[in-house]
């Protein structure tokens, strides 16, 4: 029998009756959690046996047991079974107190050190049965085709364009500030614009492919370049770099504000006038009716304006 023809004797009903046969590892009690007949759970796993070539149960004692074969289906019925009850679940609500959904998200901390823990904290309170997978937006990273394909939900950063293929929703903007070490010569002397471009900075690397981040565009835009002597994946780390050393670090404020107190580091502002460093979330036409994507954005968007109000 070939792959075609077996998977097109096997329906949803008979994957439910060998889920519920090998857990339960009885037919009568079997047939009592499905409310069915027991001769029609025995004629049901006739057929499943047929189609396995194995007994998929047998007996051990006063018992049953599964084979090995029936131990390996256990865990590939029970998913089957639960994604069949979420394929239409979407489409008729999204109940966060019940759901099981898996979220998926592309960020970096660079928005704010507490953004994504207290995004994972809200996320997990209100849908505490729902998974979340956090991915990095890294150079090798191609956002759009994650988006399109489904391995991610949401992208959340900062672009002085966002791409108009995607649908986008802006959660705040920030000034743009430098964040240096106490004893950094800035600090007592100030600087001009030739002197902060001539000084050494630290600068995230690029999120995808031939990106310059927004601080590098503007400066592009302006004819004019940074002499970056650091780049460093973690935005997180870089903080504790600037403080132990000469570095610059140009980025939003309300970041920098979350180190001031922490680190021996000071604000200092801009020689060089930035636009207003913008963030946003975005998604794909395929999510963008999504009653659970509709809800993980609205967390998105509340935990960013809580934030804002700190």
């Amino acid at each position: 029998m070939t792959d075609q023809a077996l998977f097109d004797k096997i329906d949803l009903h008979l994957i439910r009756v060998l889920n519920t046969v090998l857990t339960e590892r009885s037919v009568s009690r079997a047939a009592i959690r499905l409310g069915m007949y027991q001769p029609a759970v025995s004629a049901a796993l006739k057929r499943l046996r047929g189609l396995a070539g194995d007994p998929i149960l047998v007996r051990s004692g006063a018992g049953m047991v599964p084979t090995d074969a029936g131990l390996r289906m256990i865990e590939p019925s029970a998913s089957i079974l639960r994604a069949a009850g979420m394929l239409f679940s979407d489409a008729r609500g999204f109940d966060p107190a019940t759901a099981q959904t898996t979220f998926r998200l592309a960020a970096s901390d660079y928005l704010d050190p507490l953004f994504l823990p207290q995004l994972v904290a809200q996320i997990k309170s209100q849908a505490p049965h729902c998974h979340v997978e956090i991915h990095p937006l890294s150079a090798e990273s191609d956002y759009r085709a994650q988006l399109a394909q489904g391995q991610v939900d949401i992208v959340i950063g900062n672009w002085a364009a966002p791409p108009d293929d995607l649908h986008m929703a802006r959660l705040f903007g920030d000034e743009v500030v430098c964040l240096v070490a106490e004893n950094h010569p800035a600090v007592r002397r100030g600087w001009d614009r030739q002197g902060w471009l001539e000084a050494e900075h630290i600068a995230p690397t690029a999120t995808h492919p031939g990106a310059k981040g927004v601080i590098d565009e503007h400066l592009d835009s302006l004819g004019l370049a940074r002499n970056i002597t650091v780049r460093c994946p973690h935005f997180g780390l870089m903080p504790s770099m600037v403080a132990s050393s000469l570095l610059v670090m140009t980025t939003g404020r309300q970041y920098c504000e979350r180190f001031s107190g922490r680190l021996a580091v000071k604000i200092l502002p801009c020689p060089i006038e930035f636009p207003r460093m913008m963030y946003y979330q975005l998604w794909h036409e395929r999510t963008h009716a999504s009653n659970a994507a509709r809800w993980l954005r609205d967390r998105v968007k509340s935990v960013a304006s809580m934030l804002r109000k700190e």
